[in-house]
């Protein structure tokens, strides 16, 4: 698709299959989020919310038995912190942040506000530029493709940040969320078919597959055996390459660098008196 300023935020024309390679050999890439946000309001997370009984038990039970299971299948993670609870907790975020990692976060994933008109937030026009001149190497999720690709934030220059996919579907809040549970009217049955049929698609293609957790909403019981049998019929697959998001980036910006794979063609909209683009 030809650019367009300030509406395309990428080349928009995907790798072919074909051209997809993942590391020794791999057949697909299978990436897993778990993001530790809480709901909150339309102020952002303040300390009063990380005490709700849904906070408390995503911190506490809901976290550890979806490490347990991680650990069970062997399967990596990566791990989206909310800048303020740095503020909140400081000593124990700073404690875990050198302990897990002993380094800067490398990516950052994007978190909605309730007041935003899209559920997966709402980026600025200015947001990946400060990404970009605050040293990120990538951003988690972004919705133009179904691999990593490029976000562009100037045409004529190329610049631009590296993106990994996510989409609503394979998000486990938008079916154990909404609405709460109790009301009998939550869908785990539905996220795990949606998880089965989109990885055994992006398997049989050799693309990427990937998944966003939630410790307050997959860590009851019932949902945590949904999951392990999705983690079971996930390992039955031979050659997977499962890394964090950051391996990935790494990766993809070796194998795919955007100055050869970034594919933009010039513009061919006009604007007109009137018109609303």
């Amino acid at each position: 698709m030809p650019w367009k300023e300030r509406y395309t935020i990428s080349d928009e024309k995907s790798l072919a299959d074909n051209e997809i390679r993942w590391p020794q050999g791999a057949r697909c890439c299978v990436g897993i989020t778990v993001d530790l946000s809480v709901a909150a309001g339309p102020d952002g997370i303040r300390a009063a919310d990380l005490k709700t009984p849904e906070a408390e038990f995503g911190a506490n039970q809901g976290l550890a038995a979806l490490l347990a299971v991680l650990k069970r299948y062997d399967l990596k993670a990566t791990f989206a912190v909310p800048a303020v609870l740095a503020h909140i907790h400081a000593a124990r975020t700073t404690d875990l942040i050198g302990e897990v990692t002993g380094r800067r976060p490398e990516g950052w994933f994007s978190l909605p506000r309730q007041g935003d008109p899209f559920a997966g937030d709402t980026i600025s026009p200015n947001t990946m530029d400060f990404l970009i001149e605050a040293g990120y190497a990538y951003m988690d999720n972004g919705l133009a493709d179904d691999i990593p690709h490029y976000w562009v934030t100037d045409f004529a220059s190329r610049r631009a940040l590296l993106t990994l996919p996510y989409y609503y579907h394979f998000d486990d809040q938008f079916f154990l969320m909404f609405p709460r549970k109790g009301t009998g009217l939550e869908h785990p049955d539905a996220l795990f078919k949606n998880w089965k049929a989109e990885f055994a698609a992006q398997y049989k293609r050799g693309r990427h597959f990937h998944m966003t957790l939630h410790p307050q909403h997959i860590g009851w019981c019932n949902r945590l055996q949904l999951l392990a049998d999705f983690f079971a019929y996930l390992r039955g697959f031979p050659a997977l390459w499962n890394p964090t998001g950051a391996q990935c980036a790494r990766y993809w910006l070796e194998t795919y660098p955007a100055s050869t794979y970034l594919r933009l063609e010039p513009s061919i909209w006009r604007d007109y008196p009137g018109s609303l683009s």
